[in-house]
């Protein structure tokens, strides 16, 4: 493996709590290297299990934060000018493949359609990426594999994967926690007692409750947990709630009178 590799591996156990068959099925398709897509909402635990499963398997992480302005360059490499010449770079996608990571592209649909083709060579038995720039065929290394994360509550007609690219990966579905489950992660990841965490997740599923009626995205876990982060530093649980789960997710004055109404009703 290429020293610059060492970089991207994930040396300290990310805690993810498992809700399924989750870890069992992403073991599985690693073992074939199966391209994996983890569909769900926003701050839900998509890339925690990732760095998780990564960790678990013993592969290096390269991930890559997908946004419009991303180019095929980007993800695959370019020549840069140094001072003797012009030499090849590659790009995350790139590094991955040759030397056998996982390449893990955050929220796909967020990038370009002429962007995110690149990937198909290798997503399918070719196994291959053609560096078009440097003349090369490179044939992806037997340890790599790519997964992508996706939230279909985004897609519309002008965001959304191709079905040529969905039908060439595996999917696992994510979603928010049950209810315990959810409260044993926020507690665990903010040092919160169990019953502050209870009453944090049941705000959070009022307000999932209100998605499409006024919220175009609910209380992620992420959001629950820099909520008991604040709490567990001293500051006012209501106060708390207000900076982290309802100001940021919406302006309306309605919904927030809405949102407020909840947290006083738990704190």
């Amino acid at each position: 493996m290429s020293e610059g590799l060492e970089q991207y591996r994930v040396r300290k156990e990310p805690y993810y709590r498992a809700v399924s068959d989750e870890v069992a099925l992403y073991e599985a398709a690693y073992s074939v290297r199966m391209p994996i897509m983890l569909k769900g909402p926003t701050g839900c635990g998509k890339t925690r299990f990732v760095e998780y499963m990564a960790w678990k398997l013993g592969k290096p992480l390269i991930t890559v934060a997908c946004n419009e302005d991303m180019t095929a360059s980007d993800l695959v490499g370019r020549f840069l000018l140094a001072a003797s010449g012009t030499r090849w770079q590659d790009g995350p996608l790139a590094l991955a493949a040759r030397y056998g990571a996982i390449c893990y592209l955050d929220e796909v649909v967020e990038a370009r359609q002429d962007t995110t083709v690149v990937i198909h060579p290798l997503t399918d038995n070719r196994r291959v990426l053609p560096l078009e720039k440097k003349g090369e065929l490179l044939n992806a290394h037997a340890d790599f594999q790519i997964v992508i994360s996706y939230n279909p509550g985004y897609q519309s007609l002008m965001k959304d994967l191709k079905q040529s690219t969905k039908q060439r990966f595996g999917a696992l579905d994510f979603n928010y926690p049950a209810h315990d489950i959810e409260t044993e992660i926020v507690a665990h990841e903010t040092g919160v007692s169990s019953d502050v965490a209870g009453k944090l997740v049941s705000i959070a599923e009022r307000a999932r409750n209100l998605k499409g009626h006024g919220l175009d995205e609910g209380i992620s876990t992420r959001m629950l947990i820099y909520a008991g982060s604040l709490i567990n530093k001293g500051v006012d649980p209501v106060a708390a709630c207000r900076v982290t789960l309802v100001r940021p997710i919406t302006d309306d004055p309605d919904m927030r009178d809405a949102l407020d109404a909840a947290v006083t009703t738990f704190f």
